[in-house]
Order: C-alpha cells, then sequence, then structure tokens
C-alpha cells in the first residue's frame, strides 16, 4: 500500500493501445458481509476469501486477454501466494513487476494520502513479507526516487525482464 500500484496501473494501461485495468481490491470489497479481512494473525477464512480474490483477479485477466485486450492486474500478492497467482493466470506471455519502494518513501507517501490502508499491519511488516519471503521473479523496481510516469517507463523499457514464461 502506498507503493503507487493503482496510479502505475492506470498510467500503464493508458500507455498501451487496448488495456483494461483490474484490480484485485474490487473482489475483496464486493464482498458484503461476512468479509474477513487479512491480519498478521490470519484465519483460515481470511485466507479463503484472499486465495478467492487472487482467483477471480486471474480469471478476468485471463478473459480480457482472450477478448484482445491487455490486463493491467494491480494488487498486493506477496510470499508464497505469487508463484501460484502467476500459475493460476494462463495467458502467456506474462509479465511480472514488483513495486517496491523503501519502507520510508511508503511511510511518506502513505502520509501524504487521504485513505490510510495499513490499519494493524506496519510498513516494516509488509516490506520485510515482500523483501525477504516474496520469490523474486519478474521485474523489481525500486521506485523510491521515480514518479508514476518514469516507472511506466521503466516497465515499458524493462519487459523482457518482467516477463515469467
Amino acid at each position: 500500500m502506498a507503493a503507487g500500484k493503482s496510479t502505475v496501473a492506470d498510467l500503464l494501461a493508458q500507455r498501451l493501445p487496448r488495456a483494461a485495468h483490474v484490480r484485485g481490491d474490487v473482489f475483496r470489497r464486493m464482498v458484503i458481509s461476512g468479509r474477513e479481512e487479512l491480519l498478521p494473525e490470519e484465519t483460515a477464512e481470511a485466507r479463503a476469501q484472499l486465495d478467492l480474490r487472487h482467483r477471480l483477479s486471474a480469471l478476468v485477466a485471463d478473459e480480457y486477454a482472450g477478448h484482445g485486450w491487455t490486463a493491467v492486474v494491480q494488487d498486493i500478492v506477496l510470499g508464497d501466494d505469487l508463484r501460484p497467482y502467476i500459475a493460476r493466470v494462463r495467458t502467456r506471455p506474462l509479465y511480472v513487476v514488483v513495486l517496491a519502494p523503501s519502507p520510508a518513501t511508503v511511510r511518506r507517501r502513505d502520509a501524504e494520502r487521504l485513505k490510510t490502508g495499513y490499519g494493524v499491519w506496519t510498513v516494516d511488516a509488509f516490506d520485510q513479507s515482500l523483501r525477504a519471503e516474496t520469490p523474486k521473479v519478474g521485474l523489481w523496481l525500486d521506485t523510491s526516487e521515480q514518479t508514476p510516469d518514469e516507472t511506466v517507463s521503466a516497465i515499458l523499457d524493462n519487459l523482457p525482464a518482467a516477463r515469467v514464461d
């Protein structure tokens, strides 16, 4: 959160000729009653809901791709969830981009936002999960000193490094 995912995904989709922005969090927000947020002490139900969210966004991405669109999927997929997510998306070629600004940058950006997303989580806990537990696949970008437009240019300029198939 506060890494620039939404902004960068929107800008990236705008720079492509025929693209859709698939926001993973939309699937979480569709659950009106019975939703369990994923907390540091996760429950089986919260894990099942996260898994459903990932399956839905992968399915939607494949549907867009099957109809000639580039699907720019934006979500938080950390740790052991990344490889299964990659396997769920059937469309190839597939590109994975990880935005990895420094914790200090994320804290600053989060403080400047109107919305807050961390809740009981901390920036450092997310950063630890990202850097220590998430497989180093695809293109990892330290976006700490980049504008969103510079990040999109870096993605487009380094697409071969982002390709995971």
